[in-house]
């Protein structure tokens, strides 16, 4: 060991949380330096989010001891974290929806008179300085799940922290912002702070890591400096077992299912005539999209985010009517209908952000899982909560939804594994005639995203039309049968989901329109 290296910023030594009969954590010993970007990896409910909420002072430990600035750390709360120089920004958004980008930002941080043009200088200076575009005056409501992840992410910058805890901030950023948040990872590094990151893209701890750290099921499991780290011993740490890369493990379906599927019936599941929606401002946010879908098909939908996505799928989900334009599920028409009837009418849907608008997080898991067929477990105005959580069970298994039983609060879920839930829940619609999935993997570990594909996969040879949305590029050119791309609200163009044609979508994404 060198004498001379200066002492961690931050140890945890046997850390452990117990949550009822749930051990969340156990054992946990890991050293962070200053000046050091320290990866966490881990699949959904391997304890990431737990172990940065107990150095955030979310939650107490239930064992073992934390030291930050070489004295005991046991924050009593995330106000005292901030007081004391760590800040986080976590899965699920903070921001308060009805207020704007600044009203929300000098919340906490603001004191005496509100000098409100002053803090949005301050937010466009930060915003500028690290590559964001973020408006301070925008309504937080009104803004896609990528811009509010800016606010989240920026707020957290702006209290100068010397230990930055970011809980999966990538998961929800276009491609073309994740390298700018990775380059402010290392600058906050490299300005003598340190940097826990939750990620699981590989690709991004290679980038930006100075050291990464495994978790599985509660346990530390494997640590490594990355200047020699193995990637592929990473992610079999991670899942235990040999994880292959997407297209490879898609592809390889058996004969057998091709053979079990269902002859595809004629005409289209999902079809989308010039649909327009603009605003409260009147600004156009889908501009005429036009798009139809078939029976058995899985369309990509790629673009960078904010470029229309989330109008379209709330449209499509009966939760905003367009300006103009009208769409359908099978024969039926919906423009008009609402949420409801969209599930009656076969529509499955997954959307973007899955706490606004997929789930109550203070009902159960089962609760969330049948919660648009909770009248099957109703009897004389009853629920009849043994049965629905008996099959909940079962569709968790099928589903690997991780938790520590269908009773429990779904708030007390890793987002990954609520991820599943809301997925499980839509393809078991019966019937299921077209699925609009957005972002369906967003959060997701690498095994995870594989097992998702496999059941979008398997929807698709029953006959059901997918629309798949996404930012992730390679994941849909492995997955879909063709891709349109989505370009300020309109749609520019489509290709062939092949990898040769990779570039030519990317253009399309830029705006490259021929």
């Amino acid at each position: 060991m060198d004498q001379s290296a200066p002492p961690p910023l931050l140890v945890l030594d046997g850390l452990g949380k117990r949550f009822g009969s749930l051990q969340a954590l156990e054992g946990v010993t890991l050293d962070v330096q200053a000046g050091t970007v320290h990866c966490l990896l881990g699949e959904n409910g391997a304890g990431k989010s737990t172990l940065c909420n107990l150095i955030f002072g979310v939650y107490a430990p239930s064992a073992g001891q934390m030291r930050f600035g070489e004295r005991p750390w046991l924050p009593s709360s995330p106000a005292e974290a901030l007081e004391q120089g760590i800040a986080m920004v976590h899965q699920h958004f903070s921001l308060v929806p009805r207020m704007t980008v600044v009203e929300n930002l000098m919340l906490g941080q603001a004191k005496g008179v509100l000098k409100r043009r002053e803090f949005g200088d301050r937010i466009r200076d930060i915003a500028d300085r690290f590559g964001f575009v973020l408006d301070p005056d925008a309504v937080v409501g009104e803004l896609s799940v990528g811009e509010r992840q800016r606010a989240e992410i920026v707020k957290c910058l702006m209290r100068d922290p010397r230990l930055l805890v970011l809980d999966e901030p990538t998961a929800v950023l276009p491609p073309g912002e994740i390298g700018a948040l990775l380059d402010i990872c290392r600058r906050v590094a490299d300005s003598g702070r340190a940097v826990i990151l939750v990620t699981h893209k590989l690709a991004e701890i290679a980038k930006v890591a100075d050291s990464v750290a495994v978790l599985r099921t509660g346990r530390l499991v494997a640590k490594a400096d990355m200047k020699t780290a193995d990637m592929g011993a990473l992610v079999h740490a991670m899942v235990g077992r040999e994880v292959k890369p997407l297209d490879v493990a898609l592809g390889d379906s058996t004969e057998a299912e091709a053979e079990a599927a269902p002859p595809v019936r004629p005409g289209f599941a999902l079809v989308c005539d010039g649909l327009t929606v603009q605003d409260r401002h009147g600004a156009t946010r889908l501009d005429n999209f036009t798009l139809e879908v078939r029976p058995g098909e899985i369309v990509g939908l790629a673009g960078v985010e904010g470029n229309g996505q989330s109008e379209l799928g709330m449209v499509l989900a009966g939760l905003l009517t367009p300006n103009e334009g009208r769409y359908f599920i099978g024969d039926t028409e919906l423009t008009h209908a609402g949420a409801a009837a969209v599930t009656a009418a076969g529509g499955g849907i997954v959307p973007e952000d899955r706490h606004a608008v997929a789930c109550i997080t203070a009902m159960s898991v089962a609760e969330n899982m049948y919660l648009n067929k909770l009248d099957l477990f109703t009897r004389f105005g009853l629920l009849q909560r043994r049965a629905l959580n008996e099959a909940a069970q079962v569709q968790m298994k099928e589903f690997d939804v991780r938790a520590a039983g269908p009773e429990v609060a779904f708030s007390g879920l890793s987002g990954g594994n609520q991820q599943k839930a809301v997925l499980g829940r839509e393809l078991t619609l019966d019937p299921l005639v077209a699925l609009v999935a957005a972002q369906p993997t967003r959060g997701l570990d690498v095994s995870a995203v594989e097992a998702v594909y496999r059941q979008i996969r398997a929807a698709a040879r029953r006959g059901v039309g997918v629309l798949l949305i996404s930012s992730e590029l390679d994941e849909l050119i492995a997955v879909a049968d063709r891709i349109a791309v989505l370009y300020r609200g309109r749609l520019v163009g489509e290709r062939p989901a092949e990898m040769g044609e990779r570039g030519a979508i990317g253009a399309l994404m830029s705006g490259q329109v021929a």
